[in-house]
């Protein structure tokens, strides 16, 4: 049995869809705090309760056989992690490291963790290998590259095991649109630009246009959610295959795309036309952000399969079954 905490969250939740596909038992472990119920597959156990709570972990690894922890259930939003560290240290560190510590006390000692290219910060190269220097601008990506030092330190210790994922931006949705995207408030670009073609929101707001880019708008890596959930549960099956690992992942296309080609995709997609209001960059934004995904490709054999196309398509059929998300 897997135990996947934020299962109700977007990457949470298909890959519970996709590991009771692939036929695992899971159970979810969430608050809802931010993640849908409705998003969870009737398959799995739900259990609402908190990772802090180490009276709600330890019974539920006394209670179920737990071979594996994939850990999701984490506060991501960049600005508010600025305006609100104490509250990402809390959770993304402090309540993370009491689940790691039920599981070693439990003897459940493999950990998929979900981390991000936030830790690398302003990078001086475009393209973006695990080995360039982890310069992390905000409490967000300092909060994750805390607890990959922590997870390395443990596997030195002999107590546990586990394989770090690096996203860069999660697209689309599931392919028949029953689950997909939705945060409150929503920071990601593609859902915003769908909003808006759907009449939801007035106009696309895009910081800065005067980049050393071809079309003068930031360059990003975009990957397919369906693409990250094949990465996790083949990490999975790898980390459960081997007795000690500590390894750690990026997950991205390896190709960039502009704002402006982003924008243009969805209104080709959706047959509409977007209204653009430029704004003032934002600061620390760097003009190009693509991964290198060579390792995970070349250790595991993971490839994405999934185009820019196939996100934009994917979340619009979502938003077309969905106007107003989960509710």
């Amino acid at each position: 049995m897997i135990l996947v905490t934020g299962g109700a969250g977007y990457i949470g939740s298909h890959v519970t869809r996709e590991l009771i596909n692939q036929g695992y038992e899971v159970i979810v472990l969430d608050n809802l705090s931010t993640g849908h119920q409705s998003a969870i597959d009737r398959r799995a156990v739900f259990k609402l309760g908190d990772i802090g709570d180490r009276q709600t972990l330890d019974d539920l690894f006394n209670q179920y056989d737990i071979k594996a922890v994939m850990h999701f259930a984490a506060n991501c939003l960049v600005g508010e992690s600025v305006q609100n560290p104490l509250k990402y240290y809390d959770n993304n560190v402090g309540k993370t490291t009491r689940l790691i510590q039920s599981m070693v006390e439990n003897n459940v000692k493999k950990l998929i963790f979900s981390s991000t290219c936030a830790i690398y910060g302003n990078p001086e190269q475009d393209i973006i290998t695990e080995q360039i220097p982890k310069k992390p601008i905000n409490p967000y990506g300092r909060s994750k590259l805390m607890i990959e030092t922590i997870l390395s330190d443990t596997l030195k210790s002999d107590e546990l095991s586990y394989i770090s994922l690096r996203y860069f931006n999660a697209a689309g949705a599931y392919p028949s649109g029953e689950i997909g995207e939705d945060h409150d408030p929503e920071t990601h670009l593609i859902p915003n630009i769908l909003k808006h073609l759907q009449g939801a929101v007035e106009n696309i707001e895009v910081f800065g246009n005067d980049y050393d880019t071809p079309d003068g708008t930031c360059i990003r890596d975009y990957i397919h959610v369906q693409d990250l959930t094949n990465a996790h549960i083949l990490a999975l099956k790898h980390l459960l295959s081997q007795p000690k690992i500590g390894f750690q992942y990026n997950l991205g296309n390896g190709k960039g795309y502009s704002v402006k080609e982003v924008i243009g995709e969805c209104e080709r997609i959706t047959n509409k036309k977007a209204k653009v209001r430029y704004a003032p960059r934002r600061p620390g934004d760097p003009p190009v952000l693509v991964a290198s995904s060579s390792k995970i490709k070349n250790e595991l054999g993971w490839f994405p399969v999934y185009t820019l196309t196939d996100s934009v398509r994917s979340a619009w059929q979502w938003h077309i079954k969905h106007p107003h998300g989960y509710q």
